[in-house]
């Protein structure tokens, strides 16, 4: 964790907990870039999603996904937070989902990109 942080978030708190103890050095990355102060965590919008995956593909976003642009591919997100019309694109053709259900659903980690 970032030494300036010092999140608060209960939920943020035990996310990263829950990530540090995987073995995946995928989920190590993602508790690495939650843990940093909140202006320096990626914040993701739709278009950059659309241009940087494929239909079927699995991502996660260690921060915010936002609303901006349009997203037409079928994709699996998973993020800490989400604004309600990124939830409601996502939805249309993929999946959104937390971080935390995602790593129950795929604990190896495998076949998921970090988009940041």
């Amino acid at each position: 964790m970032d030494k300036n942080a010092d999140p608060t978030n209960p939920v943020l708190l035990e996310t990263i907990e829950t990530l540090e103890k995987q073995n995946a050095n995928i989920w190590q990355d993602v508790a690495e870039n939650l843990g940093k102060v909140n202006r320096k965590r990626p914040e993701v919008n739709l278009s950059q999603i659309e241009r940087v995956t494929e239909d079927g593909q699995t991502i996660v976003v260690p921060g915010k996904v936002l609303g901006s642009g349009r997203l037409s591919k079928n994709v699996k997100v998973a993020a800490f937070q989400a604004s309600q019309s990124a939830k409601q694109q996502i939805n249309q053709n993929g999946e959104f989902m937390y971080i935390q259900d995602l790593l129950e659903e795929n604990p190896e980690g495998t076949e998921v990109k970090i988009v940041k």
